[in-house]
């Protein structure tokens, strides 16, 4: 009994210590068994609420809040990747403007005519890559072998990619070099050639917009016989009607099939 009555007091003393004790939380006094519940939240040791439980199990492997962020991820790399690819199309345009900067200014207005006697001018080299060798008829050897390397390459062009590229002769020796012969001289090249003279005048403009040479004795007549100095190169214009590239005698025919090839792929790469 004694034993007994002594644990007893001590659990009262307890109680009446812990009364006097006020709750952190609330300010009310506490009791033992309030303080005990209070410790078990604090640790987590009491059974979660249906509310908190709901809460837990909404984030899950998907839910409406990572679905959007799912969506909203999907949108920002699209963009971004379209963004990426404009920026490398605008990059190569600017790479290829830039590969002409220092070029010489080749091309310009002009008015001749045609082997068949058609006007011709500079809009009517538009659409199309266009060759255009500067010589005359009676050329000995020089002339021929440029129109025949000027076939060569376009006929390998036309298998690769069709007819996209058109030749083009024009003289320098108008005095001699009429529509008649011209049509009779351009039949033994590429069947799409095309062949232009005109007065001396026109002809003498269209050389100076090409930066051409040439060079005839004075006073001239159709039947004399003499030779013409001029430049021996024949230029690459793209659709655009806008100058690529210069092929010289040193050039052979690979040469110029690999660099009009790859004018026109990169054209084609930027291309809409």
């Amino acid at each position: 009994m004694f034993h007994r009555h002594i644990i007893l007091r001590s659990i009262y003393q307890v109680e009446r210590t812990f009364c006097r004790r006020k709750n952190p939380f609330t300010g009310c006094p506490c009791t033992p068994a309030s303080l005990l519940l209070l410790s078990r939240r604090r640790y987590g040791t009491v059974p979660e609420s249906p509310e908190e439980h709901r809460e837990k199990a909404a984030v899950g492997p998907f839910t409406w809040r990572a679905a959007l962020v799912f969506v909203a991820t999907g949108a920002g790399l699209y963009w971004y990747f379209t963004n990426e690819k404009a920026k490398v199309q605008e990059q190569k345009r600017k790479e290829l403007a830039d590969y002409k900067v220092g070029k010489a200014r080749v091309g310009g207005p002009f008015t001749l005519v045609t082997h068949t006697g058609a006007p011709f001018t500079e809009q009517d080299i538009l659409g199309k890559w266009s060759l255009v060798y500067f010589g005359f008829t009676n050329c000995p050897d020089i002339c021929p072998d440029e129109l025949d390397k000027m076939t060569d390459v376009v006929n390998t062009m036309d298998t690769e990619f069709g007819p996209i590229v058109q030749p083009i002769f024009i003289s320098c020796d108008p005095a001699r070099d009429s529509v008649e012969q011209m049509h009779d001289y351009i039949s033994d090249f590429h069947p799409r050639m095309i062949g232009l003279t005109g007065t001396y005048d026109a002809v003498k403009a269209t050389c100076k917009a090409y930066r051409v040479y040439f060079s005839t004795p004075p006073n001239t007549k159709p039947g004399d016989d003499y030779l013409v100095d001029h430049s021996i190169f024949f230029y690459l214009m793209d659709p655009n009607g806008e100058f690529v590239d210069a092929f010289g005698k040193s050039n052979s025919a690979d040469d110029v099939r690999q660099k009009v090839r790859k004018a026109v792929q990169e054209w084609k790469s930027l291309s809409p």
